[in-house]
């Protein structure tokens, strides 16, 4: 598995690409193209592109949750396909995987929509759709996890604004926020969009889910922000047990968070033209 990273916060040193705050995956697997999370923006096309790589072959489009530094980039990469159409030029189908909820709308006070622009039935005139509560395997190796169960009382608890469920307005607790993870012979890679359902409660569900309990890697998004000393001690608790190989804290980690990570685990730089293997 080849895992390339087309948009985070943050970019490579002397590596001319676009940064935002989103995040934005490209993994090859066994012959199969997954694209996971399409960031703020049309960045990862535009990083994609000088990098060499195209996009109109994808066959799996991932999304970690609803929220815009993830999705808002479906509109420019569903132009994309519609002007290949367009212009006769060869292209894929892509199927889009996600949590049921991932397209509810989604709201915060004073600023209005922060979920995904397009509706389920826009969106499935351009791509196949796949919503899944369940986990649901990609590639012989690659597993979307569906809704992660939140077994730590230390994450997970977090609410950001407003969402959609059957019709009523309740406080979203990002129940569909989840990630992937891969199996490698040598144990198992993490891939995370922002973690709201904690980083913790994902990995364990991964190690269920795959029946593996070593972990080599874990890339993407920790959503650590300022967290509360609890969070971030049971964190440090975990991760300092769990001793994957590396860490790839990126996305929605601080620096803080990086420090602390930094004293129990090997802690990698991350950044836009990050080019993994497994």
């Amino acid at each position: 598995m080849e895992l390339t990273v087309l948009v985070d916060n943050n970019t490579l040193i002397d590596r001319y690409f676009y940064g935002e705050p989103g995040l934005s995956f490209l993994i090859n697997d066994g012959g199969k193209k997954i694209l996971f999370d399409t960031g703020y923006s049309d960045a990862f096309l535009k990083n994609a592109s000088r990098m060499g790589i195209k996009l109109l072959d994808i066959d799996h489009l991932v999304l970690s949750h609803g929220h815009l530094d993830h999705t808002w980039g479906l509109d420019p990469l569903i132009r994309t396909y519609t002007e290949a159409r367009i212009e006769g030029i060869l292209h894929s189908k892509p199927i889009l995987t996600a949590h049921p909820q991932a397209f509810c709308t989604k709201h915060m006070e004073g600023i209005g929509e922060i979920g995904t622009m397009l509706s389920v039935e826009k969106i499935s005139e351009h791509f196949q759709i796949q919503l899944s509560r369940e986990p649901v395997w990609l590639t012989q190796d690659l597993v979307f996890l569906g809704e992660i169960p939140r077994k730590f009382d230390f994450e997970g608890k977090e609410s950001i604004g407003t969402t959609m469920s059957e019709h009523r307005v309740i406080v979203d607790h990002l129940i569909d926020d989840t990630a992937l993870a891969y199996r490698t012979q040598r144990g198992l890679v993490i891939i995370t969009g922002c973690s709201h359902s904690g980083i913790c409660n994902i990995t364990e569900y991964a190690r269920e889910v795959c029946r593996e309990d070593r972990v080599i890697d874990i890339i993407g998004g920790l959503h650590l922000l300022d967290p509360s000393r609890e969070q971030l001690d049971g964190t440090l608790e975990y991760m300092g047990r769990l001793v994957p190989e590396e860490l790839h804290a990126c996305h929605c980690t601080d620096l803080r968070s990086k420090i602390e990570l930094a004293k129990v685990v090997n802690l990698r730089e991350v950044g836009v033209g990050l080019n993994l293997k497994y």
